[in-house]
């Protein structure tokens, strides 16, 4: 007769712990939920704002250049192919292929000390590597981005690298990182 007032309690006190584990749980999904809605409306904002010029022209219309005039270095062309060659392979679901060729990219453009395709290699290794789900060395990549835009005060990519970096974080089940990751992308989307 005595047992049963107590373990009354010890129910009524494991109700309790769970009521308040499920409202944390359901406010930061809360959260979450509104950052990725915050996200997705200024994506939205942004493809509609493309979507309006899409044949903006950003030079005038002149005479074309024969192409024995132009002085190409064989290193950068093989480097801008490396890159076309490489959004192909991701475009076609082969990341392997693409880590690969964007790994050889990333050391041409080094080698000629190219910061804007420097930084486009590194976005497309940290792409590759994530959609292998190898998200802590996709991590190292896009943080590269942000890095290689510090040093040459240019900050084109910067705001998808911090979007890639949320989302590695938020595959990789840290979701302190990740927002705090979404919240600087969604503000740079705003002020974009």
């Amino acid at each position: 007769m005595f047992s049963m007032p107590i373990l009354l309690l010890v129910a009524l006190i494991g109700a309790t712990v769970g009521g308040l584990l499920a409202r944390q749980r359901k406010v930061e999904l809360q959260r979450l939920n509104e950052q990725l809605r915050q996200i997705n409306a200024a994506l939205r904002r942004q493809a509609k704002i493309e979507s309006y010029a899409p044949s903006l022209s950003y030079a005038p219309v002149g005479a074309r250049i024969p192409e024995s005039e132009i002085i190409v270095d064989p290193k950068k062309q093989e480097l801008i192919s490396k890159l076309k060659t490489d959004k192909t392979f991701l475009r076609n679901q082969e990341p392997e292929k693409a880590y690969a060729e964007f790994k050889i990219a990333l050391e041409l453009s080094q080698s000629l000390k190219d910061p804007i395709e420097e930084k486009k290699a590194a976005r497309g290794l940290g792409a590759s590597l994530q959609r292998q789900g190898k998200y802590r060395e996709a991590i190292q990549y896009h943080s590269m981005v942000l890095a290689i835009s510090k040093r040459e005060g240019e900050d084109s990519g910067i705001t998808e690298a911090y979007g890639a970096i949320a989302d590695c974080y938020t595959e990789l089940g840290d979701l302190e990182k990740a927002g705090n990751f979404y919240d600087t992308y969604i503000a740079r989307l705003e002020t974009d």
